[in-house]
């Protein structure tokens, strides 16, 4: 699909090519998660944060690609083709590899989210949606409080994505040491530290390290919502882990804009320190989603 998203000759093709081009992208975030929570407990150790830090590395590696393939005047199409080739040849590649037998869930295809899942959902939504503010809102957040020039605004942002990914390399190591709870819990209290640097910092290095510390906390909380979801006996893991990648896109797609609505009636700090406050629920509910019988 992704070719055709460069050829649609009108609004309405377009509209259905990034529907189905949406849809399958959504339908394979569930089956890798999945997936990867069978791989996870057949190895008996924490791998989620390496398989998450991968998906932050192939998000540089696709947008530096195809910033390469459009530097050396390649169109959009041709650069669209290469990058579907070499998906399919990962495709390929990983396809042997693949689990060849899946624990079926018995049940509905879909039920609404509920129990420890409902709050899980929760959780990830948050942290979906402090991901997508930092990107969304971070730089303008920065430029406004006349730390940093508008051509170094998005400096925050690569730092911030940088440590993500930097944390979620080592999470699985960390995770290890200390656990599901205190990983949840750790982390969201230095992402709070973070939001407290980066709304009071004096100066742009200061604030730079807000966005260290919110990345650094923030990366390896999804991770562990996702594993979570797979030790939970309320609902089928398939769904869970579903209803769990259904909250993030939701997060992801309104938060941002929500974050807009609430920077014109209060401003934007005010705005940042509720997305403190919401990362903080997910502190208060560490104990609650690490219980043996969540």
């Amino acid at each position: 699909m992704l070719p055709l998203l460069t050829i649609a000759g009108s609004p309405a093709t377009l509209a259905l090519a990034l529907l189905a081009f949406g849809a399958a992208l959504g339908s394979i975030d569930v089956a890798m998660n999945i997936h990867a929570v069978e791989v996870e407990r057949a190895a008996a150790r924490p791998l989620m944060s390496g398989f998450h830090a991968l998906f932050s590395i192939g998000g540089f590696a696709g947008s530096a690609l195809m910033t390469a393939l459009l530097s050396l005047q390649f169109g959009a199409l041709p650069c669209t083709l290469i990058c579907s080739v070499l998906m399919l040849i990962a495709m390929l590649a990983a396809w042997p590899r693949l689990l060849r037998a899946m624990p079926a869930a018995d049940g509905p295809l879909f039920v609404l989210p509920h129990g420890s899942v409902l709050l899980l959902a929760l959780l990830g939504a948050i942290t979906f949606l402090v991901e997508g503010a930092m990107l969304d809102w971070g730089a303008l957040l920065v430029i406004g409080a006349g730390l940093v020039s508008e051509t170094q605004g998005g400096t925050g942002y690569i730092v911030f994505s940088i440590a993500m990914t930097i944390g979620r390399l080592g999470g699985d190591a960390v995770v290890a040491r200390i656990g599901d709870r205190m990983t949840l819990l750790w982390g969201s209290l230095i992402a709070i530290a973070g939001f407290v640097v980066l709304l009071t910092a004096p100066v742009a290095a200061a604030a730079i390290g807000g966005f260290l510390l919110i990345g650094l906390g923030a990366s390896n909380l999804v991770p562990v919502l996702f594993r979570r979801a797979a030790r939970q006996t309320v609902m089928p893991t398939g769904l869970a882990v579903a209803a769990i990648t259904t909250a993030g896109y939701a997060g992801v797609l309104i938060g941002p804009a929500g974050i807009g609505f609430i920077a014109r009636v209060v401003g934007l700090p005010t705005a940042f320190w509720l997305l403190a406050a919401l990362m903080g629920l997910v502190t208060l509910s560490a104990r609650i989603v690490t219980r043996k019988d969540a």
